[in-house]
């Protein structure tokens, strides 16, 4: 049976304090994953209990390693990468199975990985391919496209490699491979993609240079440091949050402990740019910066996006519902990334934003959002966390019945939790 929610609007405005919001997504998988490269026991903190992160986690254990979880602590040791005895399923998640494509490539064994209904479909080649190109026995459906992914671990080639896309997955999985390369190996993108991966790993002492777009990077003699980290809030859900305080009348939220990361917080500097009041209050900055971010509601107006695309990717669908609300026609453009995501995110918001009686116009790379008054409707997500979320928020403004709210559980598994502090909502 498809599960729903109904989300009743608001026409006053809220104050939230959020100091729960989600652990990084992001973060939370490279933690589990990168504890594999290290000699002695990492410990980590606040990591994401979603679906896609534990799926993460038993895979590290599938592949060996010894993971203590006490509710508030992981702790992994491993003594390197074991072949498992079962196929590796990334649920979800489109990063573990990119990244753990990079990762298996060097490592002795076979591995076989697979997903969901929704991640068979999405495109692997962007990663498969460049991995091949280097040496990597990878294959799958499609000619190497679609999962199930086989691996078979062997010897890989030194490589320069420039990439047309700008993917923090595909960079991830090409360093984790150059780790285990047979020589020094260089990385260039089109722009910044975010950047854990590189922070992550030359905390843990890889040998590892970003020189502008350019990452060079030195095979490992040995084994890491672990990683002794306490992951932050993630960005990209505490964005939905700011979406709706920046969207009601009077509202405000304050949003603690969230990581700073230039690379991450490019959606609150769009929604800055809308007009929403938004101050950042720095903490931390011992891994990455850490902050609190407060987000004060004020009238919005239109904005285009199209430079530093890479960084908001994630938050482009919440992004969209204030554009709904704002004054003017919003663009969006250089988005052809949102069409390989746990959705066709152009489509899926396009087509919602219209049921909503918003008017848009789509495009091969983005697409137009004209600003107006959002009418309840019937929000099919596809399947995709993000899709839900967005127009869960939407809802905050008229009403609003999503289909399919289980995919939430990937990342936000409190989302309503925290939704029902500031309004009705019956699931």
């Amino acid at each position: 049976m498809m599960s729903t929610a109904t989300i009743y609007s608001i026409t006053e405005g809220f104050e939230l304090k959020c100091d729960s919001i989600a652990p990084d997504k992001s973060i939370s998988h490279r933690c589990a994953m990168f504890s594999l490269l290290a000699k002695g026991e990492s410990v980590i903190e606040n990591f994401l209990r979603a679906e896609d992160t534990m799926n993460t986690l038993q895979i590290v254990k599938d592949l060996g390693a010894k993971v203590e979880d006490d509710g508030r602590v992981i702790r992994i040791s491993s003594n390197g990468i074991q072949e498992p005895f079962d196929i590796l399923d990334c649920g979800n998640s489109g990063t573990g199975m990119r990244l753990f494509c990079g990762l298996l490539a060097s490592a002795k064994g076979h591995f076989i990985l697979t997903g969901d209904e929704y991640l068979k479909r999405r495109p692997m080649k962007r990663v498969t391919t460049p991995l091949k190109d280097i040496g990597a026995f990878l294959d799958g459906r499609a000619g190497g496209s679609l999962a199930p992914l086989s691996i078979r671990g062997g010897s890989l080639k030194a490589y320069t490699y420039k990439s047309k896309i700008a993917s923090a997955q595909v960079k991830s999985a090409m360093i984790l491979a150059a780790l285990h390369a047979d020589g020094e190996c260089s990385y260039e993108e089109p722009e910044l993609s975010r950047d854990h991966t590189e922070r992550m790993l030359k905390g843990m002492g890889a040998k590892l240079e970003v020189e502008g777009l350019v990452t060079k990077i030195k095979p490992l003699k040995g084994l890491l440091s672990p990683l002794i980290i306490r992951v932050p809030a993630d960005p990209s859900s505490a964005f939905f949050f700011g979406v709706a305080a920046a969207i009601t009348p009077g509202a405000s939220v304050i949003i603690e402990g969230v990581t700073f990361n230039p690379t991450r917080i490019e959606a609150f500097k769009a929604l800055e740019k809308m007009g929403a009041q938004i101050t950042y209050d720095l903490k931390d900055e011992k891994y990455e910066p850490i902050g609190d971010i407060t987000v004060s509601y004020a009238p919005l107006k239109a904005i285009t996006i199209e430079k530093n695309i890479s960084w908001l990717i994630d938050e482009l669908p919440a992004l969209s519902i204030a554009m709904a609300c704002a004054e003017g026609t919003s663009v969006i453009k250089n988005a052809e990334e949102l069409r390989v995501k746990e959705s066709d995110r152009i489509k899926t918001v396009v087509d919602n934003l219209n049921n909503c009686d918003i008017k848009t116009t789509e495009y091969e790379d983005g697409y137009t959002v004209t600003g107006g008054v959002l009418q309840p409707a019937l929000i099919n997500s596809f399947g995709d966390h993000r899709i839900a979320m967005s127009f869960a928020i939407g809802g905050l403004r008229c009403g609003m019945k999503i289909e399919n709210i289980q995919c939430i559980q990937t990342s936000f598994p409190n989302f309503f939790d925290i939704l029902k502090e500031i309004t009705k909502v019956e699931l």
